[in-house]
């Protein structure tokens, strides 16, 4: 199919989109990368009358640092994560996540900004934003504000981003130094949305856990934070007996949806089988 009849707006700066989006209301779209939002219009389950095409602001663009934090313009694209020197450095996790997404023509274009707003709890960024402890600057007509990773998501395709807000940008506090990391993900060929998937952040001494940060990826309606299973770990030495109880905490929040991945109780069992694989090698990437 191809999608409805649609004015196509392309503003140079945010308040030129904003007023656009007040301007036009409920019968506007922004368009980011448009790997989500293009195929949603296409089979015609979105269908704006106003497409509000961001490329062309370049305040929404860039990565930098500020005083211990990270902060990543919303139309930075997954290609320009990955190619980042102080993401290397800095935020490896991100990094490695941003690998595993889809294939290079999307990472090409696909914004994480574009990835987080869709609210899809498929995407692998949510599950990272989540480990990694992000929040989201929004601003609207009335403001801006900023909003942690964990309540923003609220439901499948629904977020905290309101009505005539643009998401500007992600902040994400630096990783102490020596932290593991790990994003294991598990996909029937490349390309694919992830069966299972699961974020990891281990900040050890010695053998034991200091801190331990665990999100899961697609199996719930939103992207998972482990609690659990990050408190059965912290102070404890990680073996495999610990590996093994946090990985059954995390399998005890799922609720995956039953599709061609797979149904409820193997990707269920995905989850755990991806949080050992990331705890074991975060472990040995915060020994070296």
């Amino acid at each position: 199919m191809i999608p409805r009849e649609f004015e196509y707006h392309a503003p140079s700066s945010i308040p030129d989109a904003l007023g656009l989006l007040k301007k036009f209301g409920e019968g506007a779209k922004l368009l980011a990368g448009g790997h989500s939002l293009l195929p949603m219009m296409k089979m015609r389950f979105a269908a704006p009358e106003h497409l509000i095409d961001l490329g062309r602001i370049a305040e929404l663009r860039g990565i930098r640092e500020d005083k211990g934090t990270i902060v990543l313009g919303a139309m930075t694209t997954e290609n320009e994560i990955i190619w980042s020197k102080l993401l290397q450095d800095k935020c490896p996790l991100l990094v490695e996540g941003a690998r595993l997404i889809s294939d290079p023509q999307v990472r090409y274009k696909g914004t994480i900004g574009g990835d987080i707003s869709h609210g899809d709890p498929a995407n692998d960024h949510p599950a990272l934003m989540l480990a990694l402890g992000a929040s989201f600057v929004l601003r609207g007509a009335s403001g801006e504000r900023t909003v942690p990773a964990e309540g923003f998501f609220h439901g499948l395709y629904d977020t905290e981003l309101k009505p005539g807000e643009i998401m500007t940008a992600i902040r994400i506090p630096v990783p102490a130094a020596g932290t593991g990391y790990c994003y294991a993900k598990l996909k029937r060929k490349t390309g694919d949305f992830a069966t299972a998937a699961a974020a990891v952040l281990l900040r050890m001494k010695g053998d034991t856990v200091q801190e331990a940060s665990i999100a899961l990826t697609n199996v719930g309606p939103t992207a998972l934070k482990a609690k659990a299973a990050e408190a059965a770990l912290k102070g404890k030495a990680l073996g495999d007996t610990t590996i093994e109880e946090a990985a059954k905490l995390a399998m005890g929040i799922c609720e995956p949806t039953a599709d061609q991945r797979g149904d409820a109780q193997y990707k269920t069992a995905m989850a755990g089988e991806m949080t050992r694989r990331a705890l074991r090698t975060a472990r040995t990437r915060a020994a070296s």
